[in-house]
């Protein structure tokens, strides 16, 4: 540590005497230049670049060093073009500086000289390239040569035989620029990478790595200066210009120069160039060294060239020309072939790139991007679940980009690879990417209508569906996993086609699927499974005619016998409440198919998880309410039948473990014995009997209340039951006098008035809106009102 921070300091010293060394000769040369003294200039100039031959700089010092020493040259150059000044003419002063003492002030003198040289067009700019370019040779020190090189591009770049150039010359002059540019970047390319080969400790050559990175932007520039060059068109560039670069990058087998020299080349020729040239470029790839990020290089060539046929529809067919697809997919083999210890994120992302590219030039060619996923397949087989986080990155990034190109799910559901790619993702990055898949429907409302679509978005999202191989329950949250079973509820409602058969098909696929999810998955699957089923039912109810023949693949009946079979498998979670709940709703269904049968089946298996699985007493109280208010509903039963249910609901109603419970359980009863419509049933005496028995049951409530309490506890329940009466007295139930109704609201307020009563202002409130409700209907007048007048409140 001691020894690098003592060769800092020393190089800090070494460059200020250097830049000392500048200064000093650069005052002696501007009073030279000021008295117009020719040779004390050159004196003078050549002595401060000396300074530039200095070894002990690092590369970032020398620069520092070097544009010293540039800004001097610039104010020399001025004084050369003034031959007025100092006598000489520029091709007098082209021989004069080469008389100089050392090599390399001589050819930073002949480089500025040259620049003037051309521009006073003496002499063809060809032949002052051609020489200055041969001669620069002389220098062969890596850091040297690479800046006086740098040099002779820079004062060169504006002065080349361009088409159109005020020097251009007879002659295909633009092929001399090419020539000049192409042999300037080659000798500058070979210094660079000959700067590589340092001996020395890890850290010292890491910090030479860093440095020579640093000056990588000397080398590329000749690549721009040739991308700006007109006269280059698409033949020129095919034939001279590409396998020249390509030749140098391939063979200065370094792995530094080889990735920053492709990716130059892709970055500064245009697109259209690249795509007519594909081949070539693409040619060059397998032969750079394995250790060139490759894949990076390819992936911006994608890039550009899918920006470039989204640019316009015009160019589109150029790349079915050239057969782009072809040649991109058939390079990235052969990359990925030859570099064997690439690892696997590389060549995934190499395929997420040509599948990006694929999406936005041929999106019309699912064929093309499918075979991209039987690649990465292919890539991916014989190795056991990806663990590289990377690597699985990539693989949801190549699964995302048909959901986000194509917004009809069913598009993506037609690519055969598509599920074996998901096969390997581990469970818990599979489970995201299903999730994905879900997202993807629910944002763009895609309808999947077809039995076969379904088996394959069920085989895709089936991490969700089942457990996988290897999951642990252990590691699994239970919001996560309530938040999981949501999206594959919603998933099951969006699934829908206009034909039955098909609708059939779609619900017994998606049965078959679900059945496999475990106890902790059915509760949220099967309802939403059931309710697509009943909508199904609905519609085969609404059609005209008859509802369905026998044979008809989906008919009422069969669809229910699925359901039965369906709800019964939560039986085993178990999930009694929602069974029950299921099994009602299917009843009711059945009840407006007109199959008394299957209602009365459904009523049964209710009645029978009532009795042997709900235990609970407030569950119990729930389902009792349920099963009351669709027995209520249903009309399709016979006498016997529904005698049969209302028994069973009316006894198992005094049967609950509370006395409030059982009292409004029983009166709630008495709405199966009186249903409000034109064929309803309408058993006034059998109404009566509930409405007493739920008032016997109310003083019950009241006695125990006292022994237990000391006192009666409040009057809700009798208020509650003279609202029935009330009810029931309104819509014409003969067995409902106004003498009942009186003696009701006499009992009620005696027991307001009892030393036992508790104080209740809800109860007294109740109470007082019902007397109000009596008082409103005696004032209304008419048949209703004479019938309320008889009661006194």
């Amino acid at each position: 540590m001691m020894m690098i921070s003592e060769a800092m300091e020393d190089e800090e010293k070494w460059l200020a005497e250097a830049i000392a060394g500048i200064q000093h000769n650069a005052f002696y040369m501007h009073r030279a230049l000021d008295a117009n003294n020719l040779r004390e200039a050159l004196k003078y100039s050549a002595q401060l670049l000396s300074e530039l031959r200095t070894s002990r700089l690092s590369p970032h010092k020398y620069y520092e060093l070097y544009m010293r020493a540039f800004d001097e040259l610039r104010k020399l150059e001025m004084f050369f073009k003034e031959e007025d000044r100092h006598g000489c003419s520029v091709m007098d002063l082209y021989e004069l500086v080469q008389h100089a003492g050392n090599i390399l002030p001589r050819l930073y003198l002949l480089c500025t000289v040259g620049s003037v040289y051309i521009k006073s067009k003496e002499a063809p700019a060809k032949d002052v390239l051609k020489d200055l370019v041969e001669m620069c040779r002389g220098v062969q020190h890596p850091i040297r040569g690479l800046f006086l090189r740098s040099y002779l591009a820079q004062i060169s770049r504006d002065k080349l035989p361009d088409i159109g150039s005020e020097y251009e010359g007879d002659g295909d002059t633009v092929m001399d620029a090419v020539e000049f540019v192409l042999q300037n970047f080659s000798e500058m390319n070979k210094l660079w990478v000959r700067m590589e080969h340092h001996q020395g400790p890890a850290r010292v050559r890491d910090k030479m790595e860093k440095e020579r990175n640093e000056l990588r932007d000397l080398v590329g520039k000749n690549l721009h200066v040739l991308s700006q060059i007109e006269g280059i068109d698409l033949d020129l560039y095919k034939e001279t210009v590409l396998p020249r670069i390509l030749e140098q990058v391939v063979n200065c087998k370094d792995e530094l120069a080889q990735y920053y020299l492709m990716d130059c080349l892709i970055q500064v020729f245009p697109d259209e160039y690249h795509l007519q040239t594909l081949e070539t470029l693409l040619g060059a790839c397998p032969q750079l060294q394995p250790t060139v990020d490759i894949k990076t290089v390819l992936s911006q060539l994608m890039e550009r060239l899918s920006s470039y046929a989204a640019s316009s529809p015009e160019v589109l067919p150029e790349f079915l020309q050239v057969e782009a697809f072809a040649k991109l997919s058939n390079a990235i083999g052969k990359v990925i072939e030859s570099q064997g210890d690439m690892p696997i994120v590389g060549a995934i992302t190499l395929y997420v790139s040509l599948l990006t590219f694929t999406l936005r030039v041929h999106p019309d060619r699912l064929d093309y991007v499918d075979q991209v996923l039987g690649s990465c397949v292919k890539k991916l087989s014989n190795k056991p679940k990806l663990e590289d986080s990377r690597a699985t990155k990539q693989v949801v990034a190549l699964l995302s980009a048909p959901l986000e190109k194509y917004s009809d799910i069913v598009t993506s559901l037609t690519l055969s690879n598509y599920p074996r790619v998901m096969d390997h993702l581990d469970n818990g990055t599979n489970k995201i990417m299903a999730m994905v898949i879900i997202q993807s429907i629910m944002t763009n409302q895609a309808c999947v209508s077809s039995a076969d679509k379904v088996e394959v978005l069920f085989e895709l999202i089936k991490g969700l569906i089942k457990d996988l191989e290897g999951d642990s329950e252990d590691e699994l949250d239970e919001e996560d996993f309530n938040e999981e079973q949501n999206s594959v509820a919603r998933v099951i409602h969006v699934l829908y086609n206009d034909d039955p058969e098909e609708m059939l098909k779609i619900i017994c696929t998606v049965r078959k699927h679900i059945m496999t999810g475990g106890p902790k998955r059915l509760p949220f699957t099967i309802p939403p499974l059931v309710f697509s089923a009943l909508r199904l039912v609905r519609r085969l109810q609404n059609l005209e005619g008859d509802v369905a023949g026998e044979d008809d693949p989906a008919t009422p009946k069969k669809i229910f016998q699925i359901l039965n079979q369906t709800i019964e498998a939560l039986s085993y979670v178990p999930a009694p409440e929602l069974a029950l709940r299921l099994y009602l709703q299917c009843a009711e269904a059945a009840n407006d198919c007109d199959l008394e049968p299957i209602a009365y089946e459904f009523f049964t298996q209710a009645f029978v998880i009532y009795e042997e699985e709900i235990a609970d007493s407030k569950a119990q109280v729930t389902a009792i309410h349920l099963i009351i208010g669709t027995l209520q509903r249903s009309n399709v039963f016979g006498v016997e039948n529904r005698d049969t249910l209302t028994h069973k609901a009316t006894g198992y109603s005094a049967k609950l473990l509370k006395k409030p419970d059982q009292c409004r359980a029983v009166y709630a009863c008495s709405h199966l014995f009186w249903v409000d419509d034109q064929d309803g049933i309408k058993d006034g005496e059998r109404v009566l009997l509930c409405l007493k028995r739920a008032l016997r049951i109310a003083n019950a409530a009241q006695q125990m209340a006292n022994v237990a309490r000391g006192s009666s506890g409040p009057v809700t329940l009798f208020v509650e039951i003279l609202n029935k009466y009330l009810y029931y007295f309104e819509k014409g139930n003969p067995q409902i006098t106004s003498a009942a109704i009186q003696g009701l609201i006499e009992l009620i307020k005696t027991e307001m008035q009892s030393d036992t009563a508790t104080p209740d202002q809800t109860s007294d409130a109740f109470f007082a809106c019902t007397l109000r409700y009596i008082q409103f209907q005696k004032q209304k007048g008419g048949a209703m009102g004479e019938k309320f007048d008889t009661i006194t409140v």
